[in-house]
């Protein structure tokens, strides 16, 4: 693959340069990091936590529930499936590498699509229609799309249509999804669902998310994870979370009011931008590496999209932040070549 390299040229590079590490673009292009810098590259929650305390001690000191068991319970009755069916995970791309060892051989993957895919599934095949999708035995699909925003609807019929492939549903950020309301797919025997709770409660550094599949698939993952791979304040503070619906609303309506407002305003200084179906979207731009260093020296860092494929650097990836952090960035944008 091709990534960007530290003179802002292109090159190859072993090392991914991912969204939510701005000292890495910063270091690539040789310019020096303010001591402030607004990232639109992440599509983690930007609201702040809710005010709650944890007990450090006690959790740094035990160890932690190995299975999981009260967030298992808590989404196996929203699911209204067995917690059998559920594996927690550190973080969706734990979940990746273990499914790639078990579903390894005949997978495709509907692109573009979260680069991480491609590191754990070395010998996929790209697919960019969804129509071709029952000539292999796993598909892999994010929906809603990352980087592009865009959801795919009426996916169910899609998994029905071909029972004899093993669909792979990141769904990571299916809580942020605005316009339309997501599809049961747990009912699928043929469904594999990855969903994470690191971008809707920003719980990056934590790292926890979760699968839920057929029991046997869960069995099978299961055991090629490490014992205690969840850590024990991820659990805890992935349970205060998901027992809170007050936070969990209050961000679904900030972003479905911001969003919109955040593409009418760059679509209304000239730039081309994507529809997109969540908080992140794409802007098309004519030299993305100027762009990006142009931002840089502004204090704004954003995704770059040269490692996905079908989109190859035509394009900035940018999400959702504050009000006055989005004109902000309007602002940094007019000093771009359109």
């Amino acid at each position: 693959m091709r990534y960007l390299h530290s003179n802002g040229n292109i090159s190859d590079m072993d090392t991914i340069i991912h969204g939510a590490n701005p000292q890495n673009l910063y270091r690539f292009f040789g310019i020096e990091m303010p001591e402030k810098v607004l990232d639109f590259s992440t599509n983690t929650n930007v609201l702040s936590w809710p005010d709650f305390s944890i007990e450090v001690e006690r959790l740094a000191s035990s160890y932690p529930d190995p299975d999981c068991t009260r967030l298992r319970e808590i989404i196996a009755l929203r699911e209204n499936i067995s917690p059998s069916r559920i594996l927690f995970t550190s973080g969706i791309n734990q979940a990746i590498f273990l499914l790639s060892e078990f579903f390894g051989e005949d997978t495709a993957i509907l692109q573009p699509c979260y680069t991480e895919y491609m590191r754990a599934f070395r010998n996929a095949e790209s697919i960019f229609r969804i129509e071709d999708a029952g000539k292999f035995r796993h598909v892999i699909i994010t929906n809603p799309n990352n980087p592009t925003g865009k959801f795919i609807p009426d996916l169910s019929c899609v998994i029905k249509a071909n029972p004899d492939t093993i669909f792979m549903i990141d769904e990571a950020y299916i809580d942020f999804l605005r316009g339309r309301e997501p599809e049961r797919l747990t009912d699928s025997h043929n469904a594999v669902i990855l969903r994470s709770l690191t971008k809707i409660f920003h719980l990056s550094g934590a790292r926890i998310g979760y699968v839920i599949a057929d029991e046997n698939v869960i069995e099978a993952l299961k055991f090629r994870m490490p014992s205690w791979s969840v850590n024990a304040f991820a659990q805890e503070l992935a349970l205060r979370f998901l027992n809170d619906e007050v936070f969990y609303q209050r961000t679904r309506d900030f972003y479905s009011v911001n969003t919109p407002m955040f593409i009418e305003s760059l679509r209304a200084a000239g730039f081309e931008v994507m529809d997109s179906n969540v908080h992140y979207f794409l802007v098309r731009v004519n030299d993305d590496v100027e762009t990006i260093r142009h931002l840089l020296t502004k204090g704004i860092a954003v995704r770059h999209t040269k490692n996905f494929e079908g989109l190859w650097g035509k394009y900035i990836r940018v999400s959702t932040r504050l009000p006055e952090e989005n004109r902000l960035f309007v602002e940094a944008m007019k000093g771009v070549n359109k």
